[in-house]
């Protein structure tokens, strides 16, 4: 049987494609940075993947139409924070259109001055290496230059539209 050299058009909608992938269940994360004027650039994400580990690289991807795309294709630096089951309330604020979603959140200046947040349970200080354009989103993979974990946190999970925590099978 003869292929083709191009993927078939889908055989679903846009929103069916969206609540299938919302079947897998991923962790969830706030990318920061600093843009140049010294402002503090958050998100939520949980487009977030290994890549390899020699060298320690990771990915993650963001809309094309999002607000903060400038800062991360200019930025040399992020860094990516795996949130702790205790800061869902973090996801949430980093994922709303807050205007400063920064204040009174607790954090240190970390590699190239991307805000590490405290409490995370795992961060992820990169070097903005590289960009992929693919449909209606950015992949950057970044090279970490430090990383840091909190023994025993359990993280925060999101699946099928909910925010979860880790339960011991």
């Amino acid at each position: 049987m003869p292929t083709s050299p191009h993927a078939l058009a889908p055989s679903f909608s846009t929103p069916d494609f969206r609540a299938a992938l919302g079947m897998f269940a991923t962790g969830v994360t706030v990318v920061t940075a600093r843009r140049a004027d010294g402002t503090l650039v958050g998100l939520t994400a949980n487009s977030f993947n290994s890549v390899s580990l020699q060298p320690p690289l990771v990915l993650w991807s963001l809309s094309r139409t999002a607000g903060s795309m400038p800062v991360f294709e200019r930025g040399s630096h992020y860094a990516i924070n795996i949130l702790a089951a205790s800061q869902h309330a973090l996801a949430e604020r980093f994922a709303s259109k807050t205007a400063d979603r920064f204040a009174d959140v607790a954090f240190r200046e970390g590699a190239g001055g991307a805000p590490v947040l405290e409490d995370a349970a795992a961060v992820f200080e990169c070097f903005n290496r590289s960009k992929y354009e693919e449909g209606d989103h950015v992949i950057f993979v970044g090279e970490v230059e430090r990383c840091s974990w909190r023994q025993g946190a359990a993280p925060l999970i999101f699946h099928g539209g909910r925010y979860f925590t880790e339960l011991p099978l």
